[in-house]
């Protein structure tokens, strides 16, 4: 199992307890949906260990999960600061329209019809969500808004976009000052 084939559902926050505990920060629509788990992969040295959950609390902002064989605070140290997977396999069923957006990567986007170049990957920066193109040899950042992405077509590997005016240019423009 590769890191391509899984994707990110959050990270080890912290610890919890003396006991082994480790608190969780899933970074997911609906954190309720995940309460039946029974592993995840943990990314630790370049590697996805899978660990099997002896058990799982859940609420909207964070969970407290206890691994088997993290039986002590020393040992769930070691799990601090590491990305936790899933298999892609495991992502919920979308209804027709709907994407996630690990999907969004590698789909070429087209402006009002215009191909502008491929997504080559996404960005959260606070509240703003961003997909990087490669336009002209330049590095775009669109943002990932109902007004600009008009259509995600996920069988045809298609966006369709309606970018603002002058958006792109400012990124052309970068070197000639």
């Amino acid at each position: 199992m590769t890191v391509d084939d899984c994707y990110q559902i959050g990270h080890v926050i912290k610890t919890h307890g003396l006991k082994g505990e480790v608190q969780l920060f899933l970074d997911v629509d609906n954190p309720l949906e995940y309460k039946e788990m029974e592993s995840m992969f943990v990314h630790q040295n370049n590697s996805l260990i899978p660990f099997f959950i002896e058990h799982i609390q859940i609420n909207p902002a964070k969970a407290i999960s206890k691994f088997e064989e993290i039986d002590d605070i020393e040992a769930a140290k070691t799990l601090v600061g590491c990305k936790l997977y899933l298999p892609l396999n495991n992502l919920p069923k979308l209804k027709d329209g709907e994407y996630y957006l690990h999907q969004l990567i590698g789909m070429e986007l087209f402006d009002k019809g215009k191909s502008i170049g491929k997504v080559k990957e996404l960005f959260e920066i606070g509240p703003q969500e961003l997909i990087s193109i490669i336009h002209q040899e330049k590095e775009v950042l669109i943002p990932l808004k109902d007004e600009i992405i008009k259509r995600v077509d996920v069988k045809e590997k298609k966006i369709d976009a309606d970018i603002p005016e002058g958006l792109i240019d400012i990124y052309l423009e970068e070197d000639e000052n």
